[in-house]
């Protein structure tokens, strides 16, 4: 699950380089717009429902995970 996540993010973000030290302040491309783009492309990948709290709190790969993780 762990790596899809971080498939998600490299696609969204379109940067391969992309690890698990992904987060908004050290990734230039997670601004407002990719940040839904990433919502809506982890509900598809999924097939989840994200709630608004979940989405504001997704910071950086670990919470990205950790919310995924009580979703599936």
């Amino acid at each position: 699950m762990e790596q899809k996540v971080l498939m998600v993010l490299r696609r969204v973000f379109k940067d391969a380089t992309i690890d698990e030290t992904c987060s908004q302040s050290n990734c230039k491309a997670w601004d407002s717009m990719n940040h839904l783009n990433l919502v809506v492309e982890l509900e598809m990948e999924f097939g989840i429902s994200l709630e608004p709290e979940e989405i504001a709190r997704m910071v950086d790969y670990a919470a990205v995970v950790e919310i995924v993780k009580t979703k599936i």
